[in-house]
């Protein structure tokens, strides 16, 4: 079913990953967790880049493992590789489970665009969009935003869900 998934959104397209992307991603996975790691001012730089490939490796190995069958993208903006967005269906309907993109494509409208994109996918096909976010994370206020109410915690993760 998610292989229909086609949003339309300006200068914005959706492909496969492939091996060739992953020096990229990890890229992306290292610019989404600046902020938390510029607090840690006792770790040289390979401490840094050592503690990036080993979180980006588990949550890669993680996502393959218990979503077999996701959908695993690369956000592109006018044919350039801007992020990622990685879909799954599941019990609950569709797992956004990981929407990301370069610093400079955020707070550009491009993933609210895609969130809505995925929430009228899912409408059409009668199921919710579930998704978990860290509360600290800013697009938190987005999602909120967009309908999706949270329904459980974890640790420092809020577990929200649109039900259209």
């Amino acid at each position: 079913m998610l292989q229909e998934f086609n949003p339309v959104v300006d200068r914005v397209t959706l492909r496969p990953e492939t091996p060739a992307d992953e020096p990229f991603l990890r890229t992306l996975y290292a610019s989404t967790r600046a902020d938390e790691l510029s607090q840690i001012s006792h770790w040289s730089d390979a401490q840094m880049a050592e503690f990036l490939d080993m979180q980006f490796n588990a949550q890669r190995t993680h996502y393959r493992e218990h979503f077999p069958a996701a959908r695993f993208d690369v956000i592109e903006v006018d044919g350039q590789a801007a992020g990622r967005l990685y879909l799954a269906v599941g019990g609950e309907g569709i797992n956004l489970m990981d929407i990301a993109l370069l610093p400079e494509h955020r707070g550009a409208g491009i993933g609210g665009a895609l969130t809505r994109s995925v929430q009228t996918f899912a409408a059409e096909h009668g199921l919710a969009v579930v998704l978990h976010v860290e509360e600290t994370n800013p697009a938190m206020r987005l999602y909120s935003r967009l309908g999706f109410e949270v329904i459980g915690e974890r640790t420092f993760y809020k577990k929200m869900r649109w039900v259209s």
